[in-house]
């Protein structure tokens, strides 16, 4: 085992390989907040690169209702009780001493590589602690859609755990896609070095020549996101849209600038903001404050990763959602929770104007810049820790630029008001 620098736990963690990082990091930020759980981002995935014999259990992109669904089954809840079997009563944060490379103190437990060092599969020692799920956790990839939870249901008083004006139950859309992460538990665990981090961008591959169906990176992905396809009997996983990253569609980027991935860019909700991190030799975020990555995820630590105490350091960040108990949210996100809400139940000036560049474009947004307009309105809010702050609103605009630097979105945060002229007395 080496040692590596994990920022999100705040410490050196084991892990089987060397360190090394790649000059760009692709990642996203999903806004749960908005998800409707329309599966449009779902389908655009399955009908671009799942489509095959063999792939019918393959959901690259999946979005399950929380806190009961899951896919495959289980996958978060089963990893979570083997960690605490190999740790019991250890697996804890320690978010007293907080700083820029440990954002949210320093996770005291031991992450899916630490555990493996006790741990033992019946056929020798793991990189990784982890399990291979049944064929059955995969065959319903949205199992407990919508289905609530809460303290009322508890004890049975469903029809008042739904009264107006104030529902007393939860549940939230999560949005999952392969995290790409620094640290992959399915790249340490592969015995073929089949998988690999491509260098200009970060992005997790499986080399299907080398591949010989293991399943080791099934068994060793916290999240789950490398497949089997016993048809072919290798595996497979999310590819990043790499073709689209590459600014390989002349149509769409004649002058070659990254695109977003067909599940970013076929989001109705417009929750999903995908971009690429500039990252020093080191492994360190370059500071680029004007990209809008790093601006929510290392600048204000709205979105946070899911699942940090794993170790795997995931590229994929997520804005929590306001309204689910801060403990379960805690255990899924790490004790930047109450932080990241709070700013974003009233984000100020500059917050608001990112916020607005999800979804505003296919193109990969580099940079942003903020043209100031005039106040608008002053709103009273109420924040979720029962606090009253007064929230000014302007109507700025907010420029996003591509890699080649060129301007490619202009949106205002007021939405503008388009008057058709009247034609006849029926006109819609």
């Amino acid at each position: 085992m080496s040692e590596v620098y994990n920022w999100q736990l705040g410490r050196k963690m084991d892990y089987p390989h060397e360190e090394a990082h790649p000059e760009w990091q692709f990642a996203f930020v999903f806004n749960i907040n908005r998800c409707i759980a329309c599966q449009t981002c779902t389908m655009a995935c399955k009908s671009t690169w799942t489509f095959s014999k063999g792939q019918e259990h393959m959901w690259w992109n999946n979005v399950e209702s929380k806190p009961y669904g899951g896919y495959p089954q289980n996958w978060d809840s089963k990893l979570l009780n083997m960690l605490e079997k190999e740790n019991p009563g250890k697996q804890v944060w320690d978010a007293r001493n907080q700083g820029k490379e440990k954002p949210f103190g320093e996770f005291k437990g031991k992450t899916i590589f630490e555990a493996a060092n006790s741990s033992q599969s019946i056929d020798g020692p793991r990189r990784a602690l982890g399990y291979l799920p049944t064929d059955d956790e995969w065959t319903a990839p949205n199992i407990h859609e919508e289905t609530a939870t809460g303290e009322t249901m508890k004890r049975g008083e469903w029809s008042h755990s739904a009264e107006l004006p104030e529902h007393r139950v939860w549940f939230f859309y999560l949005q999952r896609i392969c995290n790409h992460c620094t640290y992959p538990g399915c790249l340490a665990a592969c015995p073929r070095n089949a998988i690999y981090k491509r260098p200009e961008d970060g992005v997790v591959l499986i080399d299907q020549e080398r591949c010989r169906g293991y399943r080791k990176c099934v068994e060793a992905c916290p999240y789950k996101k490398a497949m089997y396809r016993p048809t072919t009997r290798i595996s497979e996983k999310c590819i990043a849209c790499f073709p689209r990253l590459e600014g390989k569609d002349a149509l769409l980027t004649p002058d070659g600038a990254p695109l977003e991935t067909r599940c970013m860019t076929a989001c109705v909700g417009k929750i999903r903001l995908q971009g690429l991190i500039k990252k020093n030799p080191d492994g360190k975020w370059a500071d680029v404050p004007d990209n809008p990555l790093h601006f929510l995820i290392r600048d204000r630590q709205v979105a946070l990763p899911l699942y940090p105490q794993f170790g795997t350091e995931p590229n994929g960040y997520y804005i929590p959602p306001r309204w689910v108990p801060r403990p379960y949210l805690v255990q899924m996100f790490g004790p930047g929770v109450e932080k990241a809400i709070e700013q974003y139940s009233c984000p100020d000036r500059e917050l608001l104007a990112v916020l607005q560049l999800f979804r505003a474009s296919q193109q990969v947004i580099f940079q942003y810049k903020i043209e100031k307009g005039p106040k608008v309105a002053e709103v009273e809010v109420t924040l979720p820790s029962g606090k009253k702050k007064t929230q000014e609103i302007f109507n700025d605009t907010v420029l996003g630029f591509n890699k080649i630097g060129k301007e490619f979105i202009r949106i205002t945060i007021e939405e503008p008001t388009f008057e058709r002229p009247k034609q006849h007395v029926n006109s819609i």
